[in-house]
């Protein structure tokens, strides 16, 4: 009887683990076909001998900042992790934590409005023998934080910036506007489930009972005390953390030089093209209403709303000659290019944790094999 069950059970994680991985599939084409409309409608009336005369033109030391900044933007996420898990009393080295921020890269680009990225670093995670309530409980931190300085950003960029931007381009404040409405009730209900035990619970036991209603688990009453255990460390976490505030303080601190890096791409691009009439603070700003007016739209990675917010804002400081090269290489550094590095990493990661769960299967099959 209870190997039937192990069997059922397994197949119930195969259908579930099937349907993610088609959800994704599904995701990647969208994606790829996004990329593939956006670019033949923006090099439609370009000469690609242009482009790449004017891009091999560039300071290549710029761009070499650039994609250092993008490194810092995914590091900081790692450490985070790290410094959050630590104090969970969960010790994990830098590099498995940059494995798993290299994750969330990959994930939230290829999924609609970065929804992706947390559930499977979640996964990897767990893996890795890394429990699901301690590590649920530190990427939601690490989003709250980082949705609410977002916020901060688009708000101090603003006011210092905005009527720069209203003078240019009107039509981005419905956009600005839309993004900050989003982000609030994201952080908004982040928060609530942080620090509301209750919210959390009732969720929980919401989604394992569609879950079996879909059919996707059969044995409900096991998914639920597993569920009540996690729930269980997770509000451990949440009580520890709500104690030491230091903690907080600190992911605040990391997420401000996170965003800052990647604001920062385009102003290394503008410098790369020998260009100096706007300062770092013009950029920047600019960059972070930008990012709030995309990042909530449901498309995989932003793509397509990227590029055009590019070349419909980003003219008041590139000129008509300059504004495509620059988008091209400003997304392709904080887009395009760590999309393939994470995605490596990603799937390398994958293959090596596989192998050793089978290795450690293995063991134990020889293990029972020589007790009996």
């Amino acid at each position: 009887m209870r190997k039937g069950k192990g069997i059922t059970g397994s197949l119930n994680r195969i259908g579930f683990i099937m349907e993610k991985k088609r959800k994704y599939y599904i995701s990647m084409i969208v994606m790829v076909l996004l990329i593939a409309v956006t670019f033949i409608f923006l090099l439609k009336d370009s000469s690609p001998q242009a482009l790449f005369d004017v891009i091999q033109s560039v300071n290549p030391w710029f761009v070499l900042i650039g994609l250092t900044m993008m490194f810092l933007f995914i590091s900081c996420e790692a450490f985070n992790i790290r410094n959050i898990m630590r104090s969970l009393d969960r010790k994990i080295p830098f590099i498995r934590c940059l494995k798993y921020a290299f994750v969330g890269f990959y994930f939230s680009s290829v999924t609609p409005s970065s929804t992706g990225g947390q559930p499977m670093q979640v996964y990897y995670m767990k893996k890795d023998k890394i429990e699901v309530g301690p590590s649920s409980l530190t990427l939601m931190i690490i989003m709250a934080v980082f949705q609410t300085t977002t916020l901060f950003y688009g708000a101090v960029s603003f006011l210092l910036k905005g009527q720069l931007v209203i003078e240019h381009v009107q039509a981005l404040g419905f956009l600005v506007l839309y993004g900050t409405i989003v982000n609030i009730g994201l952080v908004t209900g982040i928060c609530v489930m942080v620090f509301s035990d209750k919210i959390v619970y009732r969720l929980v036991m919401w989604c394992a009972r569609m879950l079996k209603k879909i059919h996707l688990v059969k044995d409900s009453e096991k998914l639920e005390k597993s569920l009540e255990e996690q729930i269980h460390e997770y509000k451990k976490g949440a009580k520890h953390l709500r104690k030491h505030p230091k903690v907080l303080i600190k992911v605040f601190a990391t997420v401000a030089v996170q965003l800052i890096a990647s604001y920062s791409v385009p102003y290394f691009v503008y410098k790369a093209f020998g260009l100096s009439e706007y300062s770092f603070l013009d950029i920047v700003a600019v960059q972070a209403l930008l990012t709030i007016a995309v990042s909530s739209l449901p498309l995989p990675g932003a793509v397509g709303a990227s590029e055009s917010g590019f070349m419909l804002i980003f003219r008041i400081f590139f000129s008509s000659q300059l504004l495509l090269p620059a988008m091209l290489l400003s997304r392709g550094i904080s887009f395009y290019f760590y999309v393939v590095v994470s995605g490596i990493v990603s799937v390398a990661a994958y293959l090596h944790s596989s192998r050793r769960n089978h290795r450690e299967l293995l063991g134990k099959i020889r293990h029972h094999n020589r007790k009996d």
